[in-house]
């Protein structure tokens, strides 16, 4: 079969999730004939995403949020504002996200919880059938509840979701657990996609602390902090633009441009790991079992850090206070369930996967 990827371009996660299936495709006899990603001026393609995709990339212009001034927490409000102006490039992108179906004929749209890809969907509504993967599925389910202070906010991230998979066919919900409930209607629960490089690392325990942030208005905080703890060394990552490869903050904290090997390196030797909250990120350092602390910039990365405390992964805060992780680190428990969940993806993105194939022939066979 011939598959077809549409990537949402904001933070990290989405990347490695569709390097992951593609690999897990391409293992099982299948192609992926080109990946479209919608990203905005402000951010650029990481590039270890350029670099092992190996397939065409397309790129079209997406809504995404805007940091405030200070580049922290994202601005709802500021955000829609912005992306309001942008509306006849966004139309544009609809136009070319269905040529390029058409163009390429895949068999199924794979989409990473990309907005415009379930406009598409839900104006043009193509032939071919639609499956959707992201984390933020599972907030639709039952299953989650939110506790949080933001519920209005709730609503429109789980109103985006919803716009993210009109008219699809099978949504595939990303999970830090085993549920005993499989299938809530479209919804399926399946495992996190972590790629084989994360599965075969290394684990060591070092004497640092790792860490990213998709906002780098928090690097000020983190170097305040790392001149009054001169004895920890911090190894974090960003996607500054126009930022060095290594940018010496404080003379034990470094920061480092997004490369995914090195990343992926300082996860597997680290004491404990630090980051916005971001879902990929998160479940990598639970396989590894490395205890995190989560610093939600917006609802979404909210939700991530409260339904990743159910599974005990680690703390939270406001901030980046490294205190709250060091102080948690000596009582993390590790355990081996997140680890058998993970090893059980393939089998289950197959089997759904191929569930959607024979969906398709027989609607096509009475059509």
């Amino acid at each position: 079969m011939k598959y077809l990827f549409v990537v949402q371009g904001e933070g990290r996660g989405h990347f490695t999730q569709a390097l992951s299936l593609k690999s897990m495709l391409e293992r099982n006899g299948h192609e992926v004939v080109a990946v479209m990603v919608g990203s905005s001026a402000k951010r650029t393609l990481p590039g270890f995403f350029t670099d092992k995709i190996k397939t065409e990339v397309i790129r079209f212009q997406s809504p995404n949020f805007l940091p405030t001034p200070k580049g922290k927490k994202s601005f709802l409000l500021a955000s829609i504002l912005y992306n309001l102006l942008l509306v006849p490039a966004y139309i544009g992108s609809l136009f070319s996200i269905r040529r390029t179906i058409a163009e390429k004929q895949p068999d199924v749209v794979i989409n990473f919880y990309e907005l415009l890809c379930g406009i598409t969907y839900g104006v043009f509504n193509p032939k071919v059938p639609m499956v959707n993967v992201a984390h933020q599925y599972y907030f639709l389910t039952p299953d989650f509840r939110y506790s949080g202070e933001n519920k209005a906010q709730f609503q429109l991230l789980n109103l985006y979701s919803r716009m993210t998979a009109l008219n699809a066919q099978r949504i595939l919900a990303l999970s830090f657990r085993i549920k005993e409930h499989s299938y809530f209607g479209k919804i399926a629960i399946v495992p996190p996609l972590l790629r084989r490089e994360i599965i075969n690392m290394k684990v060591e325990k070092g004497d640092y602390i790792h860490g990213y942030m998709l906002n780098s208005g928090y690097s000020e905080e983190l170097a305040d902090w790392s001149k009054t703890n001169s004895t920890e060394r911090l190894h974090f990552f960003w996607d500054k633009k126009n930022a060095n490869i290594t940018t010496q903050l404080t003379p034990r904290l470094t920061m480092h441009t997004l490369d995914d090997t090195l990343f992926l390196e300082y996860m597997a030797g680290c004491k404990g790991y630090a980051t916005t909250a971001g879902f990929e990120s998160v479940c990598e350092a639970m396989y590894l079992q490395k205890p995190v602390l989560m610093v939600p910039t917006h609802i979404e990365q909210e939700c991530n850090a409260l339904d990743a405390l159910s599974s005990n992964a680690g703390v939270t805060a406001g901030f980046f206070n490294l205190n709250a992780l060091l102080d948690f680190i000596p009582t993390y428990n590790k355990t081996l369930e997140f680890r058998y969940w993970i090893h059980t993806a393939e089998s289950l993105f197959m089997y759904e996967l191929t569930r959607v194939e024979a969906e398709a022939s027989n609607i096509l066979a009475t059509m």
